[in-house]
């Protein structure tokens, strides 16, 4: 098979496996491993795992811990400390420690059965550690539970397995030294880390920084990500040289680069090349895959699938328990970590790169990882009800949190319920307070919540998107439901409940912009606020005001198009980098010259009747350049410029209709 048939075949299976993911509401990534599963030489035979497509998956790699890299910062280390070095610590160190010493027992036990020595058993215990960050914070993000108290420990524990991965990817190298050279290469590969570290990070940000500057001043977009991509495959080959791993290069590359301004711009710009050949490694791994010895062994995959995620969901849970957290928070947390993470597939390649895992073991440790995935949004969906069955202080504590919500709210009504408690939030609270209009507040930020009402705010702790908290809240009672949160899924919960169980009472949505609006408002909301509109009004009557246009008439421009519902604003000309897959459904405006061969040169509005067809005319400009009046009667000439709004194919049909009759 040639590069360009093997190129095109990796991209076809990962197009079809993400296509497949998305429509399960599965993590892409699992779509990138059964892809590699089916395509492998173990399924199908369509690709063998090629030296070239390794390389693209180490290159993967390398991006993600760029990205790592980018994402690690002291302020956010400080804010989650207790988290990321209380919990996320012990339960590396403590996972390592007990799954190395119970590999190297059962192999004194059973030497026939588990023939492992102690570097094998420690390599093998570092990728057990860790979980699916990708997978993980996706569904969290979903369900609207990062604020959470079981959100905050997992998120910190995460943190931490990132950060672990670092001296991981230093120590399995070393590991698979020989005996007599095995100290020497891991104090050696520890010198060699931690002076280059010193020496990156002594006054690598400041070079890295001076270095960014020269380049964005040329303001070429094209220079910027090819300075990016030089500084992170260049500092992975660095490490390399020195006898470290890529890896561990481009996660410094991406710590250098978060201390400087340009972190977000940094961001945007790598993440389609992260996101690509991360996939292609995942790719790679799902063809390492043999179904055939998982079959032949299946006896060992299910004893690899639920051994170390029943120890994992146990030890985490009594770290947890044993750090304050409560029984039901603590079994969410361990629920949720409990599953095997990317940076494990990561870890287990390199060990096998240095011969330390046995070839009859990979298989089957592969498999039970990939298994333990693709459990995880299952477990994830039903976490409650485990909790619920298992804790009987959990349904109490529900209870008590109702029962803390429905007090406050017991004697209110006509009032509003505020549907987050951020910024947005507080505003409208405020201003709801001047006005003597009651209000009550859920949000699900512990600290957030325990600081307002300390200072007098009507907020209790209750997740909005669910039935029991807007009905212990007054649901029923209310005068109106706001909610504040920029999240399209949560809103449309908050929509489905109010509908159901008070459908007199209307409901107003925040969202970023207009691109879920009639979603939103299909799905019952009384009026949508898009924050990039509202922006651009802001913008257009101050420009109209600092340009002499009397403030009232300012004041009138503005309120005419709120009341058009945002007609004109809501389309907009497209250019070439919104060509994108999201955009093409959303209305645009497209401008229609007529030319003297137009068969509706001649012919009143009224009778092309292109409201019709899905179009509408916001403008008319004439041939002079004066603008004319639109209406049914306004006839069409020669040389006329129409301002058309309407989705992409109705602006096509249109012009036909203008052109052509």
């Amino acid at each position: 098979m040639s590069s360009l048939e093997l190129t095109l075949l990796y991209l076809l299976a990962a197009v079809l496996g993400v296509v497949a993911c998305r429509s399960l509401k599965l993590p892409p990534m699992l779509g990138y491993l059964s892809a590699g599963v089916l395509i492998g030489p173990h399924a199908l035979a369509l690709a063998q795992n090629s030296e070239g497509v390794k390389h693209l998956g180490e290159f993967g790699v390398v991006f993600l811990m760029f990205v790592i890299g980018l994402e690690f910062n002291l302020p956010k280390l400080r804010a989650m400390r207790a988290h990321v070095f209380g919990l996320g610590l012990f339960q590396v160190v403590l996972t390592i420690l007990v799954a190395t010493f119970a590999s190297l027992f059962l192999a004194a036990l059973a030497p026939t059965l588990w023939h492992m020595n102690w570097q094998t058993s420690l390599a093998l215990s570092g990728a057990l550690t860790m979980s699916s960050t990708a997978i993980v914070v996706k569904l969290m993000s979903e369900r609207l539970e990062l604020e959470s108290e079981h959100g905050k420990r997992v998120m910190g524990v995460l943190l931490f397995q990132d950060l672990a991965v670092v001296p991981l990817l230093v120590l399995i190298p070393a590991l698979g030294s020989s005996p007599e050279q095995l100290l020497k290469e891991l104090a050696l590969a520890g010198l060699k880390a931690a002076v280059l570290i010193a020496v990156l990070l002594a006054g690598g940000q400041r070079v890295m920084r001076w270095w960014l500057t020269i380049v964005a001043r040329r303001k070429s977009e094209e220079l910027f990500v090819l300075n990016l991509l030089l500084i992170t495959l260049g500092l992975a080959w660095l490490t390399e040289m020195a006898g470290l791993s890529l890896a561990l290069g481009a996660f410094i590359a991406g710590m250098l680069v978060s201390e400087t301004e340009y972190k977000h711009q940094v961001e945007t710009d790598i993440r389609p090349f992260h996101d690509v050949l991360l996939g292609l490694f995942f790719i790679t791994i799902g063809m390492m895959l043999d179904w055939h010895i998982v079959l032949e062994r299946w006896g060992l995959v299910l004893v690899l699938l639920t051994l170390p995620v029943l120890f994992k969901l146990a030890l985490v849970t009594a770290l947890a328990r044993g750090l304050g957290a409560t029984t039901g928070v603590s079994l969410r947390t361990g629920l949720y970590l409990a599953q095997a993470g990317e940076f494990g597939f990561v870890l287990l390649t390199l060990a096998q790169e240095h011969a330390l895992v046995p070839p009859a073991l990979l298989n089957p440790i592969l498999a039970s990882m990939v298994l333990s995935m693709l459990a995880t949004p299952v477990i994830i969906m039903y976490s409650n009800r485990i909790v619920m069955k298992l804790v009987a202080s959990e349904w109490l504590q529900q209870s008590l949190q109702m029962t803390t919500i429905a007090r406050k709210s017991i004697n209110t009504s006509k009032h509003v319920i505020i549907c987050g408690y951020g910024r947005c939030g507080q505003n409208l609270a405020r201003m709801l307070e001047r006005e003597g209009i009651p209000y009550m507040a859920l949000d699900l930020d512990p600290d957030r919540v325990r600081q307002a009402a300390a200072a007098g705010d009507s907020v209790v702790f209750g997740d909005a998107a669910r039935l029991q908290a807007l009905i212990a809240a007054g649901m029923g009672r209310a005068s109106a439901v706001v909610v504040t949160y920029l999240d399209v899924a949560g809103a449309l919960k908050v929509l489905a409940n109010t509908r159901a169980h008070a459908p007199q009472v209307p409901v107003i949505v925040r969202t970023q912009d207009d691109h879920d609006l009639e979603k939103l408002q299909a799905a019952g909301a009384t009026e949508v606020v898009p924050e990039a509109i509202e922006g651009s009004l802001m913008l257009a009557s101050h420009a109209l005001a600092l340009v002499g246009v009397p403030m009232r008439r300012v004041i009138r421009i503005v309120q005419d198009q709120r009341d058009a519902r945002y007609n004109l604003l809501r389309g907009y000309f497209h250019g070439a980098d919104d060509d994108t897959v999201n955009e093409r459904d959303h209305e645009r405006l497209g401008t229609f010259t007529l030319p003297p061969s137009a068969r509706s040169l001649g012919h009143p509005l009224e009778r092309l009747a292109l409201h019709a067809l899905g179009a509408r005319v916001m403008s008319l400009r004439r041939q002079d350049g004066k603008a004319a009046a639109v209406d049914d009667a306004t006839l069409l000439q020669e040389g006329d410029t129409l301002v058309l709004s309407g989705k992409p194919e109705a602006l096509a049909v249109a012009e036909q209709k203008l052109l052509k009759g």
